[in-house]
């Protein structure tokens, strides 16, 4: 496929026109934010008065949102066809700037809700029943009546907020832009730059010589700054510590989890039950070691494909087709939904161009599509994505359907739920009807790397992050050395017996920025987890389980995270969840090892 995409025929691209037929459609909706924007102070003073005041107040914030989410969603996927074009930069822009005036007009609603008695509330839910669609966003902001300091105090943090919080970018333009990694001699014997990007590329390939070179090359060159990102990552950790203390948190790991409406219990749930199950990764690693032909099992040698990639090519017609067949089990409006996304109303930008961002996505809002972003290259791995980002936009579909506005969004902890079980559940149809040993045997080695990225290696970086945390709040300082030695220690105990543990990787810490987000990669292992049990009862309970998952799918954000996924049956402070998917796991090493050996 070209990469001009001017030659991309266009039923292969976004129609970005049903968000706006033109600028002008654009512009008219950005004079009613700021028309929103502009009166939204006045209800400081009478959303507190009455049921009607406060109504109205959550009303106009209602609506200003979603006028502020299409008009990004618009300039985001514009924007992103070519990341080159200075028009939608602007655009992106000019909204990011109307999102912030609106936080700054609409600052006092979280502190009047918490005000509000709860005597008072009850007496207005009964007055004015239709407030009742709004007890969600209410509960969502008073629930933090207990960690909500004095007004004094709050408009102190908020003005110190301004200085805080950057130490993720900081690290980010340090890592990226500042430091030079160097070169060293790749496959075909020429020099070639090292950059963090090409880093894991560069393990995935066959040549070892280039592997171990990149890996030592990249590691020497962090540990040169280990006292810088470990300075950052302290300060960093004590910030975080310092508010969720100062809010009356018994930690920063609840102050966290607090936001996703579930407790500390559930995370350590997570990292329990994964120690527990260590053996099993063990084994993966055992099986790699075997399969590679190696003596000795490196650090280097982790990302290297069990074999090669399939050779076989999927057209986009031929995915479309695959995927449309695994969501048959979901029943009628959910197949053919997707269907009608896919082939009439274009939900997807399918094929690569330049300019264009890569990866891929689901996007969209309460007002538009659910858009996907596509990079399509005709590999299997690439029909999964579709099955994936699929899963995300049907979600989407059924959650803003079945929910009014305030309540369509699902939140970050079961994100990845409904995009693994559609990925999963391809891959299990694959295995059953494929007749090849060379696609099966990719699609086992995909899984396979699945299992060991989201719910291995995300629970190894969970357990960190929390064991610094912790050392943090009991007034030890975050130095390189004690960072290295406590990271060095869980990767020797996540890896295992049959892997080498290369001294260089006590610095891995430093190219994690997902260290800087706040408790967030645990969500990536109990979501795989949470995906993997329902996958097992769909294919064990088929038709009769479809109706519980798609009411799962329909909750929105109109129920807790751990309340929508119990309408699924599921779970999560039950260890069994995150042991099925150890279980499924255990499962695939030993089809693939019959299969390969077979």
């Amino acid at each position: 496929m070209t990469e001009n995409r001017a030659e991309i025929p266009e039923k292969y691209k976004w129609d970005l026109t049903a968000i706006y037929a033109d600028e002008a459609a654009f512009d008219a909706d950005c004079a009613r934010a700021k028309e929103l924007i502009a009166r939204f102070p006045a209800h400081e003073t009478t959303m507190t008065k009455s049921a009607e005041g406060l109504y109205s107040a959550l009303e106009d914030s209602t609506a200003l949102e979603r006028v502020i989410s299409k008009l990004f969603t618009y300039a985001q996927l514009a924007s992103d066809l070519d990341t080159s074009d200075n028009k939608y930069l602007a655009l992106t822009g000019k909204v990011m700037e109307l999102a912030n005036a609106a936080g700054v007009a609409s600052y006092f609603v979280s502190p009047a809700l918490i005000r509000i008695e709860d005597k008072v509330l009850e007496r207005w839910y009964a007055e004015l029943p239709a407030l009742r669609a709004y007890e969600r966003t209410i509960f969502g902001s008073r629930r933090y009546k207990k960690y909500t300091l004095s007004d004094e105090n709050e408009k102190l943090l908020s003005g110190l907020r301004r200085g805080m919080g950057s130490h993720s970018s900081i690290r980010s333009v340090f890592a990226n832009a500042d430091i030079d990694f160097g070169y060293i001699t790749g496959e075909d014997g020429k020099k070639v730059h090292l950059t963090d990007t090409n880093y894991v590329p560069f393990l995935m390939g066959t040549d070892r010589r280039v592997r171990r070179a990149a890996f030592k090359k990249l590691y020497a060159t962090y540990k040169q700054f280990g006292n810088t990102f470990a300075a950052l990552m302290n300060a960093y950790v004590k910030e975080r510590t310092t508010v969720s203390r100062q809010r009356g948190y018994d930690s920063s790991l609840q102050c966290s989890v607090f936001a996703d409406e579930v407790t500390p219990d559930i995370y350590n749930t997570l990292v329990e039950t994964v120690n527990r199950n260590l053996p099993v990764i063990y084994d993966y690693y055992k099986l790699k070691k075997e399969v590679l032909g190696l003596s000795k099992y490196h650090l280097y040698d982790i990302y290297t494909p069990l074999i090669a990639s399939c050779a076989k090519k999927y057209s986009y017609e031929e995915a479309v087709d695959m995927v449309l067949d695994t969501v048959k089990i979901f029943g009628d409006e959910y197949h053919d939904t997707l269907e009608a996304g896919i082939r009439n109303k274009k939900w997807i930008d399918v094929y690569p161009n330049r300019g264009k961002r890569g990866g891929a996505y689901s996007s969209g809002c309460y007002d538009t599509e659910p858009y996907m972003l596509l990079n399509y290259t005709d590999t299997l791995d690439d029909v999964s994505t579709l099955a994936h980002e699929s899963g995300h936009s049907m979600h989407s579909y059924f959650s803003r359907k079945a929910n009014t506005p305030q309540d369509s969004e699902y939140t970050i902890f079961v994100a990845e739920v409904a995009s693994t079980v559609n990925e999963l559940l391809f891959s299990h149809k694959m295995l059953r009807e494929s007749g090849s040993r060379e696609e099966k045997l990719s699609v086992l080695d995909q899984l396979l790397e699945t299992y060991k990225g989201t719910l291995f290696r995300q629970t190894m970086f969970a357990e960190f992050e929390r064991d610094i945390h912790a050392l943090s709040e009991a007034g030890e300082t975050l130095t390189k050395d004690l960072l290295c030695e406590k990271y060095y220690a869980i990767v020797k105990k996540y890896f295992g017996p049959a892997v080498v543990c290369d001294e260089e990787i006590a610095c891995e810490w430093m190219r994690i920025p997902h260290f800087y987000m706040f408790f967030y990669v645990y969500k990536y292992a109990t979501c795989i987890s949470a995906a993997s049990s329902i996958v097992k009862r769909i294919e064990n309970e088929g038709a009769a389980y479809i109706p519980q998952y798609i009411d799962f799918l329909r909750c929105g954000g109109s129920k807790s995270p751990l309340d929508s996924l119990k309408v699924a049956g599921i779970d999560m402070s039950d260890p069994a969840v995150i042991e099925d998917a150890i279980s499924d796991f255990a499962d695939t090493i030993k089809q693939f090892r019959e299969i390969y050996n077979g």
